[in-house]
């Protein structure tokens, strides 16, 4: 079983490219940040043709926690520490802005509930107290927690999505205005001029390389720096036993949950205890984490309801913990490497990408190249 619980029965298929087309860029990769850079583009009154080898949201970007999550990769204590308060500050209160924009356009896919990060032992409540008061030094809201789920800190302008769906509504509305958009459509060569895939030819001036997972596969140049890793989940019927009204990031992370509308867990994580063999380019669930996602399921969640899903996806890691935006060959873009953040910190590298491309400035790219430059000293 590889299932996520997200679907959109709704949804209709994207052709497949075949044959030659022209544009003035071409987009690879129908997540959430390559539709981003399609909408941008659009926005600047730019041709483009957008290309995905699976279906919309098939990857990352469908396939997800539905976090909505202010900030970057690091804690924002970690990222003060980082990148300094100002440069910390600026990228979180950008995320910030994105959130409330994007819950404004998709009021019934995103849900903003506020989130919790919960403590798994006395040394992370520590920690705790060091992200909430980084935060409120910097003029935003957190408050402490304490609570059934278990002790930490409230975040209250966070939310959830709708993963799948969230994409699939963008497509839709860029299908309406008819944009160029296939699905079907795997990428067999990028060369000056041109992307190739297995029955079509994009001709165009510009590339913007906009995936996750196996980002390094395509670009080997950022191997150094850039690694992809399998994240796995399961969800579950719906579980009226339990109540968590608002989805909780547990042991620094590594153990995240959300409960749906219907009830229903949707719960990810283990990942660390893979070892190396979690540091993979497949996206098929292993049975010693879904065991370990089962195990915590029943023993710490307390959740009786059957387990109905499973399934993984590939994500991309920097050493940096920074996100990859940047121009990697000649008029070849590349954004990725999100570190698990891919929701908001994709589309606003996706449209900040656009934007450099087309010879334009950026905030985000600013604000990226500033905590490059700082983290690179730290």
């Amino acid at each position: 079983m590889n299932l996520p619980i997200w679907e959109d029965r709704d949804w209709r298929p994207l052709p497949r490219l075949e044959g030659p087309v022209r544009a003035d860029v071409c987009v690879i990769g129908l997540g959430g940040s390559g539709l981003a850079a399609m909408e941008e583009l659009g926005a600047l009154g730019v041709s483009a043709v957008g290309v995905e080898a699976g279906e919309v949201g098939a990857g990352a970007a469908g396939r997800n926690g539905g976090f909505v999550l202010a900030g970057l990769a690091r804690f924002f204590n970690e990222a003060v520490s980082q990148l300094g308060e100002t440069t910390a500050s600026a990228l979180y209160r950008a995320t910030a802005r994105e959130i409330q924009r994007q819950a404004e356009e998709m009021p019934d896919v995103i849900r903003l509930t506020g989130s919790l990060r919960l403590a798994a032992d006395a040394a992370e409540r520590a920690e705790c107290q060091k992200h909430l008061a980084a935060l409120r030094y910097c003029g935003f809201t957190a408050e402490p927690y304490a609570g059934p789920e278990g002790e930490g800190i409230l975040l209250p302008t966070d939310g959830v999505m709708q993963p799948l769906r969230r994409v699939r509504a963008i497509a839709r509305k860029l299908r309406q205005r008819d944009a160029l958009l296939y699905e079907g459509s795997s990428v067999r060569k990028i060369v000056p001029g041109s992307v190739v895939t297995d029955k079509g030819t994009i001709f165009c001036e510009t590339v913007i390389v906009a995936v996750d997972g196996r980002l390094e596969q395509i670009f080997p140049e950022l191997s150094p720096r850039v690694r992809t890793a399998r994240l796995q989940m399961l969800a579950t019927g719906p579980a009226p036993e339990v109540n968590f009204a608002r989805p909780v990031y547990w042991r620094h992370g590594f153990e995240y949950w959300q409960q749906l509308p219907d009830g229903s867990i949707a719960l990810g994580g283990f990942r660390d205890r893979g070892g190396e063999g979690e540091w993979t380019h497949s996206a098929e669930p292993t049975e010693l984490i879904q065991g370990l996602l089962d195990g915590f399921l029943r023993e710490h969640l307390k959740v009786r309801a059957p387990v109905t899903h499973r399934w993984a996806a590939s994500v991309a890691y920097t050493t940096d913990g920074l996100p990859v935006l940047e121009q990697v060959r000649d008029k070849v873009w590349a954004v990725g490497g999100y570190c698990g953040t891919g929701n908001i910190v994709g589309a606003l590298s996706a449209r900040a990408a656009v934007r450099l491309a087309c010879g334009e400035t950026a905030e985000w790219a600013d604000l990226l190249a500033a905590a490059r430059a700082a983290a690179a000293k730290s």
